[in-house]
């Protein structure tokens, strides 16, 4: 069952290069994506399909591009089960 989380990453965000790596990575894992905010500190998308999918995208993002340091990761979903992770940077 498919379902849309919003992500938000912050850090050192090299806005271009971390749009071209997300929309990369989306398209390798067949996911919808929509991109909700990017600014040089943070960015935020609204990502569609399968969790385990979307698990698999939220963790490349967390891991790069290799220009982009990523300290935080939020998460939420239209549930109660919103979650927030830090990432040790």
């Amino acid at each position: 069952m498919d379902e849309t989380v919003i992500l938000g990453f912050t850090g050192r965000i090299g806005m271009a290069s971390f749009e071209e790596f997300a929309r990369h990575r989306a398209a390798r894992l067949a996911l919808g994506l929509t991109v909700l905010g990017l600014a040089a500190h943070a960015a935020r998308f609204a990502v569609s399909g399968p969790p385990d999918l979307i698990d698999a995208f939220e963790m490349a993002l967390s891991l790069g591009p290799s220009d982009c340091l990523v300290l935080e990761v939020t998460r939420a979903t239209n549930g109660p089960d919103a979650r927030q992770t830090g990432i040790a940077g």
